[in-house]
């Protein structure tokens, strides 16, 4: 019997649900997986960590997957890094005792391994019942190798824990118990079932309204960060543009942030302006000038082949009474310039295919990385168009003009990525931040903020699988070897020693300036002192992972983990 029946999915699509396991949990998983075949398209994949989330991204391009079920650390690891909700079984209080008992027929010492956190009742449940459990918990396959090792030292014959655990310990010649039981694998079930009924809902409801009338904007003041005079010089700006209903044009180059301080302006507006009002963004450059024309203004039933029945809003109209951005304006063509000028003057819009005009009170801030008074000159853009766009202008500083920022966004955006994988950074997180500091001081950072923003979310990644791997200048370029100074290498920058060399599948990754800069290849990959079975394990068995930390293709870890004799 299953804890609890789904509610009926009514005119709902059948859920998609993928379950991710490997060893015995699988097992457990494919025969829940029966009970359910009426409820949802429910898909096994037997695959872990890295090599699952890779699996289910890939696919997800062109499937669809309304949840993913997984356990223990895998589901930890898959949870910061899928855009698909991860519904994480867990073992109950009662599946517990359950292993507990099964495992003291074999020991009266008893060990207890969990992913990251200790059971805190454990210690009150052995006090009471005469147990002798040890406790212990682990982050990597390498972690839990040593738990295990050390348990059966202080002869410990029982181990109880989820798949993995298990595995290893009957590996190492003890007794593994399974915590698992199927009326916690069918909790997890129903709580997918129940999750993709909920998103099939709100899909459902959206269809039957302007999606962009539901979006604000979620960014404000406090999101433009940095000390530096230009950046409180342009939250200065931001305060002041945000009093006036007057359209506003931000200048900058990719990456600096155009539409976080659009969404500034908007928030900080007074109430009448439009504060709790719609934010609606669209990309003028992504839109084919067929569609755009039509997402803007909209369409009467029946103005196209295709058009939709009873006619669509245009996001003018979704933007009523609050703010429409138009990101890249300067990619807007001229047809489309000649429209969107006549709606700033009139404030109605005509609908593609219609004659009734509708009138439309919405603040206009676009944005450009271009120039376009060049453009202007060359025809290319309406100059009443630009003249009416631009009563209010900002110029973004790019991040190389704002050298004083570099180290504290750089420091918040490392935190941030941290936290998305539910990694801890380290204590003196600063202070490694400011052993590099020469080294992101010296880069000229061409994707601006958004770069760095990408480049610690990189680190995030090796940090979270490596805890205790040290944030060092050295660390940093392995992992960022776009970061090298053009004309130093194999020498000093501001105390820091650089690598002599980078192999040749990183230089790839340079600009040509800084890959001829660079001293001559060496000829083969830099392995590190430490064997390769090893850092295997350290990445817990993750194959790609461990390849790309050694700088070889997956076909040559093989082929040393041969030689060392540790392939399987």
């Amino acid at each position: 019997m299953r804890h609890s029946t789904p509610l009926p999915l009514d005119n709902i699509d059948k859920p998609v649900i993928w379950t991710v396991s490997v060893s015995r949990l699988f097992d457990l998983f494919r025969d829940i997986t029966l009970e359910y075949d009426d409820l949802a398209t429910i898909e096994p994949i037997n695959l872990g960590f890295d090599e699952a989330a890779r699996h289910i991204r890939e696919r997800m391009a062109t499937e669809r997957c309304d949840a993913v079920i997984a356990a223990g650390s895998n589901a930890a690891y898959l949870k910061g890094r899928l855009s698909v909700p991860v519904v994480i079984a867990k073992a109950s209080g009662f599946d517990v005792m359950q292993a507990l008992a099964r495992a003291r027929r074999v020991s009266e010492r008893i060990g207890v391994i969990t992913y990251q956190e200790r059971l805190p009742e454990l210690a009150e449940f052995a006090a009471t019942f005469g147990f002798e459990i040890a406790q212990r918990t682990y982050v990597t396959e390498e972690d839990a190798r040593a738990q295990i090792n050390e348990l059966k030292a202080a002869g410990i014959q029982a181990i109880v824990g989820a798949g993995l655990i298990t595995d290893l310990a009957e590996e190492a010649g003890l007794t593994g118990v399974f915590v698992y039981s199927a009326a916690s694998i069918r909790q997890a079930f129903d709580d997918a079932l129940e999750m993709a009924r909920l998103t099939q809902l709100e899909v459902n409801r959206s269809r039957r309204v302007v999606v962009a009338d539901t979006l604000r904007a979620k960014h404000g003041l406090n999101d433009l960060r940095g000390d530096s005079a230009a950046m409180e010089g342009l939250r200065q700006s931001v305060v002041l543009y945000a009093k006036s209903p007057a359209t506003v044009l931000i200048q900058g180059e990719t990456g600096c942030g155009k539409e976080l301080v659009a969404q500034a302006i908007h928030r900080e507006s007074p109430r009448i302006l439009g504060q709790n009002r719609p934010f609606v963004a669209v990309n003028c450059g992504a839109i084919a000038e067929s569609l755009l024309e039509s997402e803007l203004f909209g369409h009467e039933e029946g103005a196209f082949t295709g058009a939709r029945r009873g006619g669509h809003a245009g996001l003018f109209e979704a933007a009523n009474r609050g703010t429409l951005f138009l990101d890249e304006i300067g990619e807007m063509p001229l047809t489309l310039q000649t429209r969107l000028l006549r709606v700033l003057e009139e404030r109605e819009v005509v609908r593609v295919g219609g004659t009734r005009p509708i009138a439309v009170n919405v603040r206009i801030i676009s944005a450009t990385h271009c120039d376009l008074e060049q453009r202007v000159r060359e025809g290319r853009f309406r100059a009443d168009l630009f003249y009416r766009l631009a009563v209010l202008r900002l110029s973004l500083p790019p991040l190389r003009a704002r050298e004083d920022d570099v180290i504290g966004l750089a420091e918040w955006s490392l935190k941030n990525a941290l936290a998305a994988l539910s990694a801890r950074p380290h204590p003196n997180l600063h202070a490694e931040i400011m052993a590099c500091a020469p080294l992101l001081r010296q880069y000229d950072w061409p994707g601006n903020v958004r770069e760095l923003r990408n480049l610690t979310e990189r680190l995030a990644l090796f940090l979270a699988a490596e805890p205790l791997q040290a944030l060092t200048p050295s660390f940093v370029l392995s992992v960022a070897p776009e970061l090298a100074p053009r004309a130093v290498s194999g020498g000093m920058l501001d105390g820091v020693m650089l690598p002599p060399s980078l192999p040749p599948s990183t230089q790839q990754g340079l600009p040509t300036a800084q890959r001829t800069a660079l001293p001559a290849p060496i000829p083969a990959p830099a392995i590190p002192a430490e064997s390769v079975t090893a850092v295997l394990a350290r990445f817990g068995g993750r194959r790609d992972a461990a390849a790309d930390y050694l700088g070889i293709s997956r076909t040559t870890l093989w082929r040393k983990l041969r030689a060392e004799g540790g392939a399987g």
